[in-house]
């Protein structure tokens, strides 16, 4: 179990601070540092009894340990020095729930020290708007404190979408929150949805020997990466052993006494276990009483702001992160939460998120990309080369047995702009940033041939950059 919250620093009530964030997930954090470190008076609301929001308690920060861990019991399976006791020994989900509890516990502890030596009052409650200076903080056990402000930062996330039909009281229903407190692992499991999250969990739990069906609405998996990424996944993923579905729609989701029967509209009957439903999300706008300051949500519950961040028809109200949809990454949402707080400090202030944000997507393997894809550079008529590495060939893959994947570059024919990085394999997310921040340097600076000039250290996953350069570079006619 976390340790109880305790009382960060006394919190004056009585008076009006500068900027109040409701929320503590990664888009309240980067506005309350922002602020903090601008001298300002600042108070976190937080309705959970921990820092940290759904990032660190739900989402990211949980699937990403588990898909660490798995990565680790794979790799242990795989190695030839293990042989002899590799097959005698299971790991089990609850397994690696546990071990993902504690960079949990490890999160909130460091999150709370932020709070703590910047002066960022922490108070735990559910926050409504009074008016739009005013916010009234339930407690609980009948305990209400009001708290006003001069600006207020919304960073409330968002949470799974519940089709009302499906019975998420059942144990054997899951959405990708209450997968975290399953207590057993399960023979089969059905998802449903085959986005981001449910190929995360695809990987996670076929790795675990779990017999995987990938329900997917749609006619491929991930359809806003590049083609030959998605091609590839989907050839890994059905090589573990995943079932993919595409183009399907639930009819139903019925509870049986064994397990659980998935009716698709096509006709289909999947049984399995458990279910996990892993399709869409709604943010977390409820019960605020954002009608009474003239906001609506629209119908996902998200809040539409202007290039600030700043929410319609609301002068001195911001919203950030999750809650404002679009592109719903922990690491887009520090950021919204910074600029956010920048606006706030200085009207003038033009910060806001970069054109290309990089995505991560922890499947086994990891996929990450930033720029555009080969399909979008086609439809715009640029006229572009591509430069391909493939992991199988470098010494340090090698060495690791992580041979899986490549590095893919897309470049300018003429101008030798980089225009798209696209990777597929292990340490995929932290190799992107290499050609990440070529790709932003402005002007000439951003070239493939800085590639071919640079000295890589051997051997190594970047090395994968001078040999995909090289090969885009001989393709030039």
């Amino acid at each position: 179990m976390l340790p109880a919250p305790m009382s960060i620093s006394i919190l004056p009530y009585d008076r009006e601070h500068d900027v109040v964030i409701i929320g503590s997930g990664p888009g309240g954090e980067g506005a309350a540092m922002r602020s903090a470190k601008e001298g300002k008076s600042v108070v976190i609301v937080e309705r959970h009894p921990q820092v940290g929001g759904g990032c660190t308690h739900w989402a990211t920060i949980p699937s990403k340990a588990l898909k660490h861990s798995v990565q680790t019991v794979t790799e242990f399976r795989r190695s030839s020095l293990f042989a002899e006791v590799s097959d005698r020994v299971r790991f089990t989900f609850p397994q690696l729930l546990r071990a993902a509890d504690r960079v949990i516990r490890k999160q909130v502890a460091m999150r709370r020290d932020f709070y703590l030596r910047n002066h960022v009052s922490v108070v735990h409650g559910f926050a409504r708007f009074v008016d739009e200076s005013t916010i009234e903080v339930d407690a609980g056990e009948g305990v209400k404190r009001k708290i006003h402000g001069k600006h207020f930062v919304i960073a409330t996330g968002a949470r799974p979408y519940h089709p009302p039909n499906v019975d998420f009281a059942h144990p054997r229903i899951r959405d990708s929150d209450t997968i975290l407190k399953l207590d057993h692992t399960p023979d089969s499991i059905t998802i449903y949805g085959a986005g981001v999250i449910g190929c995360e969990y695809a990987s996670i739990f076929r790795n675990l020997g779990v017999k995987v069906n990938l329900i997917n609405s749609r006619d491929k998996l991930l359809s806003f990466l590049d083609d030959e990424i998605i091609d590839a996944l989907a050839y890994h993923l059905r090589d573990q052993g995943v079932v993919i579905r595409h183009n399907e729609e639930y009819d139903a989701v019925e509870p049986v006494g064994d397990g659980v029967i998935t009716h698709l509209k096509s006709g289909k009957k999947i049984k399995s276990d458990i279910v996990l439903w892993a399709q869409g999300r709604t943010g977390n706008t409820d019960g605020m009483n954002l009608e009474r300051l003239g906001i609506s949500p629209n119908s996902r519950g998200q809040l539409d702001i202007d290039d600030h961040f700043r929410v319609a028809g609301a002068e001195n109200i911001y919203a950030v992160g999750d809650v404002v949809g679009y592109p719903s990454l922990a690491s887009a949402s520090y950021d919204q939460g910074r600029f956010a707080a920048a606006h706030i400090m200085d009207e003038t202030s033009s910060k806001r998120l970069v054109e290309d944000i990089p995505t991560g997507i922890y499947t086994a393997p990891e996929i990450s990309s930033v720029g555009r894809t080969e399909r979008e550079l086609t439809a715009e008529g640029v006229p572009y080369e591509v430069g391909h590495s493939l992991f199988r060939s470098l010494a340090r893959a090698q060495i690791t047995g992580n041979t899986v994947g490549m590095l893919k570059i897309l470049f300018h024919r003429e101008s030798l702009e980089i225009l798209g990085i696209h990777c597929f394999g292990d340490q995929a997310a932290e190799i992107v940033h290499i050609g990440q921040a070529i790709m932003a340097q402005p002007g000439e600076a951003n070239t493939i041939e800085y590639f071919v000039d640079t000295t890589f250290n051997y051997p190594t996953m970047a090395e994968a950059y001078r040999v995909a350069a090289l090969n885009g570079l001989n393709r030039l006619c």
